[in-house]
Order: C-alpha cells, then sequence, then structure tokens
C-alpha cells in the first residue's frame, strides 16, 4: 500500500471513530473534532480552495466554472461535485467533478438545457447526484462517471434552489424561493408527492437526523417552517429575524443553527422546544477583513453576511462562510461563541468536508 493511499484510509478511519461521539450541546470541544480538508466554493474566483480544517492553512485552489455555488461529496469523500451556477448576465449549465485526493479537476458534467444548478446531493450510490436546476424548474438526477443526465424531474415551482435527501435516497425536498414553497420528489418514480406552502423566499432546508422533521429557512418571511415528514404537513412557524438563508441540525438532532444573512448573525434553536436558545454574532473587525470595501454609505463597517454552513461530525464545532468578508468564520457549539477565522477566497458561499488530505501536503 502506498503512503498516499495509506495516508487516505487513516483519515477515512479516524472520521468513523469521530462519528461515534455523542457530544451534549454544552460538552468541551474534541481535539480533533475539525480534522480532514475544508472545500470552501469561492464565488468571485471561480474556484474552490482546500484549506486544512484543524489548522486554516491553505492548501490549494482548483478551478471551477463561472461562480460556484454548492458543494457535494460523495459518501467516501474522494470526489466533490460543484454546482456553476454562473453571473448574472450569463448563466451556468454545468457541475465540476473535483479529485480531492489529486485537488485536480476530474470532468465537466454539461448539463445541456438545465442551466443555473445550485443545490446537490450524492445518492448513497456515490455515483449519482441530484442537483436542482432553476433555469428550467427541474431536479436532476446525474450519474457523475459518465456524465449523463439520467432524469429530469419538474418541481412545477419557481427558483427551485436547494435540496435535502432523506436517508434512503428516496425522496427530495426542495426549497422554491419564488414560490415560498418546498416540493416533495419520489426519485424512484419520478413524480411530485406533495407540495407544501411555508412562506416567502424559501431557501435554505434540512433533515433532522430522524428523518421525521424538515426544517425550512423562509428569507423574505423572517421564519422557520417545522414541516412533518410522514403528514407532509407545516406543524409549527418559528419567528427568526435577519434574513434566515441557510439551516443545519446539529448531528443528534438537539439543535439547528441558522445563518442570517441580513443581521450577521448564526440563530441556535432548541429543537425539542422549538425556541431560539441564542445568536452568535459574526462581526468581525477592520483587521480581520480582507481588502475589499466592508463600509457602507456611512462608513460603518459592514455586516458579514453569513450564507453557507457546515457542522462537525461531533457537533462541537461549525463553520459560516461570510460571503462579503472573505472568511469563514469557526464556531464553538460548546461555547457557543467565534473560536477563529479563515481567510477564503472572494465571495466564499458553499460548503464541504473531506476526510482525505490533498495528495503532496
Amino acid at each position: 500500500m502506498n503512503a498516499t493511499l495509506m495516508r487516505c484510509v487513516s483519515c477515512l478511519l479516524a472520521a468513523a471513530v469521530m462519528s461515534g461521539c455523542n457530544l451534549a450541546p454544552g460538552a468541551p470541544t474534541a481535539s480533533r473534532s475539525d480534522s480532514g480538508t475544508l472545500i470552501v466554493l469561492n464565488k468571485t474566483d471561480n474556484s474552490v480552495s482546500l484549506i486544512d480544517a484543524m489548522t486554516g492553512d491553505h492548501l490549494v485552489d482548483v478551478p471551477t466554472g463561472d461562480g460556484p455555488h454548492e458543494v457535494a461529496v460523495s459518501p467516501d469523500g474522494a470526489v466533490a461535485v460543484v454546482s456553476d451556477y454562473g453571473r448574472a448576465d450569463a448563466p451556468g449549465h454545468t457541475l465540476t467533478v473535483i479529485d480531492l485526493a489529486a485537488s485536480k479537476v476530474k470532468d465537466t458534467i454539461d448539463l445541456g438545457p438545465h442551466g443555473r444548478p445550485h443545490g446537490l446531493q450524492f445518492l448513497n450510490d456515490g455515483r449519482t447526484i441530484v442537483v436542482t436546476a432553476e433555469a428550467s424548474g427541474s431536479v436532476l438526477l446525474v450519474d457523475v462517471a459518465s456524465g449523463r443526465v439520467l432524469r429530469a424531474m419538474p418541481t412545477l415551482q419557481a427558483v427551485s434552489h436547494m435540496v435535502v435527501l432523506d436517508a434512503q435516497g428516496h425522496r427530495a425536498y426542495v426549497a422554491n424561493i419564488g414560490s415560498g414553497s418546498v416540493s416533495v420528489l419520489d426519485l424512484d418514480r419520478a413524480y411530485v408527492v406533495a407540495q407544501i406552502s411555508t412562506a416567502a423566499g424559501a431557501e435554505g432546508l434540512d433533515l433532522s437526523p430522524s428523518g421525521k422533521e424538515l426544517w425550512v429557512a423562509n428569507r423574505t418571511a423572517d421564519t422557520l417552517s417545522v414541516i412533518d415528514t410522514h403528514d407532509l404537513k407545516e406543524v409549527a412557524t418559528l419567528k427568526c429575524a435577519g434574513g434566515p438563508i441557510r439551516i443545519k441540525f446539529t448531528p443528534y438532532g438537539a439543535r439547528t443553527l441558522v445563518s442570517n444573512a441580513g443581521s450577521g448573525d448564526v440563530a441556535v434553536f432548541d429543537v425539542a422546544a422549538r425556541h431560539e436558545i441564542g445568536r452568535i454574532p459574526l462581526q468581525y473587525s477592520a483587521l480581520e477583513s480582507t481588502d475589499r470595501r466592508l463600509r457602507d454609505s456611512d462608513g460603518k463597517l459592514d455586516a458579514p453576511v453569513p450564507v453557507g454552513l457546515l457542522v462537525s461530525r461531533d457537533g462541537s464545532k461549525a463553520w459560516v462562510s461570510n460571503t462579503n468578508a472573505d472568511l469563514v468564520t469557526v464556531l464553538d457549539l460548546g461555547q457557543l461563541e467565534v473560536a477563529g477565522r479563515i481567510k477564503a477566497g472572494h465571495e466564499p458561499d458553499g460548503l464541504g468536508w473531506t476526510p482525505l488530505t490533498p495528495m503532496g501536503m
């Protein structure tokens, strides 16, 4: 076994051990909870930055198509697929496939008429990816190895943006910004099971670890919708001021984190109580920011605009991309405070993680 393969196997074993940890919400941070490689999408640079998740050291940049927005990592951690959303005046229509160990582009998949690809997630087979295509109002099943679009399923809703899959990969839940709704799709039989009205600007969404609840961030309405996935009905509406844009459960489902693009903070909700228990402000100092214009017309330092959210496998830490600051903020979820910041490229957005370390690093 060569050295690179040994290193990859070692990382995978470490990830398996980490996933077995069960820290309570206030437990101390595990010393290696964030080992592996952080994947940061830089929208303006048309690149992916691979960063040592433990030290914050920049390892390498990999080119993508125009306007990379979201990333999905294969179950074995070997491949990342990036949605090339495009620019305001030029819709993207490709997916960039990255070999993470080799830290290089493996393939570019042309989606043809299905422009503005955005949210995406791998099926359990590690070969097929589910991706939203805003321009065609569809959810696509794409064979990553062959680069073929296997199926296109219309959502029948406006601006289908983010997607999350159930644990078995049978259902897709899609947030529709323009319609203020969630589409539920049967991936096996290719039909829409339900359209669930939530509220204006339905954008971020995540499934509870049990699969029993879907939480949706309604950015325009400043609310969260809680959906019962058995009855496919909204069972609660929670206030969340500040433009909630992404939402993530902690690994054992006790809490959800919500990034608020307008107020520049991350809200923390107790899931059982369905109640906001606190906020982590992400405001940076002028010294922490890069050379971009970060002050408003009154000369005040702009809000950090948190968007992408990623929670470590043991739930002790989280990473938040601050789009207009070119930073990724590291959160200590035990103390509910900022633990550090990592310099990223221009306009960081989607985040991913792999236990692998790029070759030669």
